[in-house]
């Protein structure tokens, strides 16, 4: 996964876990993607002190993940419900046996209970 998604992702789970000072200070870096001098500037604080505050955030929402694995469990279902999809697609363009497509739909559910 591509580092800003995942970076993205974390945040959009984990967020409200940080202060309002790190999630501010966060979601510009990763979210409105300024600089680190321009955040800096803009908060009064320096450029370094900008990049051990996001280092920290970082480490504190994959430390969060590493625990709870929400944006892992996240992923497995919306790659699931993508086979579904294609599953649907398919029948839908060969109308051929029913019973299987319900067979494969229930196998992946059961999955995706599990997971849970």
């Amino acid at each position: 996964m591509n580092k800003i998604l995942e970076q993205a992702l974390l945040y959009d789970f984990y967020g409200e876990l940080l202060t309002p000072h790190q999630k501010e200070i966060y979601e510009q870096f990763v979210l409105e993607d300024l600089s680190l001098s321009e955040i800096a500037a803009d908060a009064g604080i320096s450029r370094q002190g900008v990049h051990d505050l996001i280092r920290r955030c970082q480490k504190a929402l994959e430390g969060y993940e590493a625990k709870l694995h929400l944006v892992e469990k996240f992923l497995s279902v919306k790659e699931k419900v993508g086979e579904i999809d294609r599953i649907l697609e398919k029948w839908e363009e060969e109308k051929e046996n029913p019973d299987e497509v319900v067979r494969q739909i229930r196998q992946i559910s059961a999955t995706i209970i599990e997971e849970m």
